[in-house]
């Protein structure tokens, strides 16, 4: 025993609530106790705090320790108890292997020696190893039931942060944060980026939760997260209503869902660069019109040519044409004819019975795949009953997108005026959001050869309502 050189202290705790490290410093402690009295020089201690031993996570320390008895630098190892070392009878056997490898003998616990170099002492570490692992599966078990319980009640899931939009009791809405939800909530269904909005945010000074920088990707997190529709998760599965007061309504939520997975599957990674890109129409031949960039002009052109296919015989110079349109959009904001427009704009199914009916038929989409990947179908019969169902489906889509837009723009009705005095503060991306609201294309009659100046007349707006 006094043979020992050097040996490795180990201390681990699963759960260290209230972050102050007292539980493992108290292992620490009681295991240099032990080396004192065996005579024992502790080499180096490791400690793996709020990290449990069963769950199979990565232990740094632990890892730490064994690459210090491989490189010789340990020759014994000192735990409060044996299930600090390990709650998995795989990784014990592991551990053994390599204490085994290595030629160390002397595993001490604060609770009883374990004497792995004999087959009696191994049995009874397994044993340990086995027991400690029940009680580990056991109270995982009781946990598992515990926060399914809260959760079906309703309960908020507790956590380091609460969550944005509500104050510490995940309760109580946060007015000023909920408007700020809101408010990033319609710009996305409007057609605004996620990175625009994020940009926002970060331009408007607000604060997120831990004072971290606003990224796209926890915006995204916020506005999709169900307890803003007052809906309790668990797990990542909706499991019932939750105890506080929503911010957003389930309408709203789906349509930012649905901007945003149309956005990803647009996979539209750059900038945008012009105001009107996409569209334009050539007054010649019905094709788009292309931006166009030169030395010291923006332009948009109609491209010919296999990737382009237009006539090649238009232009029309970006700045007027943009400041033109800009003005027509926000005048056109303020007027009765618009508001009166959107007063029976929305005559579709209601939305929660579309979201029913596409839902139901997309389940019935993915059972015919499912019969054909299983051959109990032919190619044809599954061609034949999947058409109908995803004319349904398209149908659907189309409808939910346009009382989207039905409520997108009602939000903007009668503020022309405003965003007029804010139109050059706003970004591309929130300007061309704006005028797509309105406008579904605008078609450019062609005009006078190297005039630079507009004529308005060329300009014919196709609006959407």
């Amino acid at each position: 025993m006094n043979g020992v050189k050097a040996a490795a202290v180990y201390a681990r705790i699963s759960s260290d609530q209230d972050g102050t490290g007292l539980g493992v410093q108290r292992q620490v402690e009681d295991c240099r106790s032990l080396a004192d009295s065996r005579g024992w020089t502790v080499g180096e201690v490791f400690v793996d705090n709020d990290v449990s031993a069963y769950s199979g996570k990565r232990r740094p320390q632990f890892e730490q320790m064994c690459q210090a008895m491989r490189d010789g630098r340990v020759d014994a190892v000192i735990v409060y108890h044996l299930d600090r070392l390990t709650r998995r009878p795989k990784e014990l056997e592991e551990f053994v292997e390599l204490c085994d490898r290595c030629g160390i003998k002397n595993l001490a616990t604060v609770a009883g020696d374990v004497n792995i170099g004999t087959g009696d002492g191994l049995l009874v570490a397994r044993i340990q190893a086995a027991v400690a692992a029940n009680e580990s599966a056991s109270k995982s078990r009781r946990i598992t039931r515990k926060m399914r319980q809260l959760a079906e009640s309703g309960v908020p899931h507790g956590g380091a942060n609460r969550p944005f939009g509500y104050e510490s009791d995940a309760i109580t809405v946060n007015q000023a944060e909920a408007a700020i939800i809101r408010q990033a909530a319609q710009r996305i269904i409007a057609g605004e980026s996620l990175r625009s909005v994020t940009s926002w945010l970060s331009e408007s000074g607000v604060p997120t939760v831990n004072g971290a920088q606003w990224r796209t990707s926890t915006v995204r997190l916020i506005l999709t997260n169900p307890r803003l529709v007052g809906m309790r998760t668990h797990r990542g599965e909706v499991i019932g209503e939750g105890v506080w007061e929503p911010i957003l309504t389930d309408s709203e939520q789906q349509q930012i869902i649905s901007r945003l997975e149309q956005r990803r599957q647009a996979n539209r990674r750059a900038p945008r660069a012009y105001l009107l890109s996409g569209l334009l129409r050539c007054g010649k031949c019905g094709n788009k019109l292309f931006s166009s960039r030169r030395a010291n002009s923006r332009r948009y052109v109609c491209l010919s040519g296999p990737d382009h296919g237009g006539c090649g015989r238009l232009t029309v110079v970006a700045p007027p044409l943009e400041q033109f349109v800009a003005d027509m959009v926000l005048h056109t904001l303020d007027t009765p004819e618009l508001a009166q427009a959107i007063t029976g704009a929305d005559r579709s199914p209601h939305a929660d019975a579309l979201r029913d009916q596409l839902e139901s038929d997309q389940q019935q989409l993915e059972e015919l795949a499912g019969l054909y990947a299983d051959k109990r179908m032919t190619a044809r019969e599954w061609m034949l009953a999947r058409d109908p169902i995803q004319a349904r489906i398209d149908t659907a889509r189309t409808q939910l997108a346009n009382q989207a837009h039905a409520q997108a723009l009602s939000e903007l009705l009668g503020h022309g005026s405003r965003l007029r005095d804010q139109w050059d503060t706003l970004n591309l991306d929130r300007q061309t959001a704006i005028v797509r609201t309105v406008i579904d294309h605008i078609v450019i009659s062609p005009g006078q050869h190297g005039a630079r100046a507009l004529d308005p007349a060329r300009v014919h707006p196709v609006w959407l309502f």
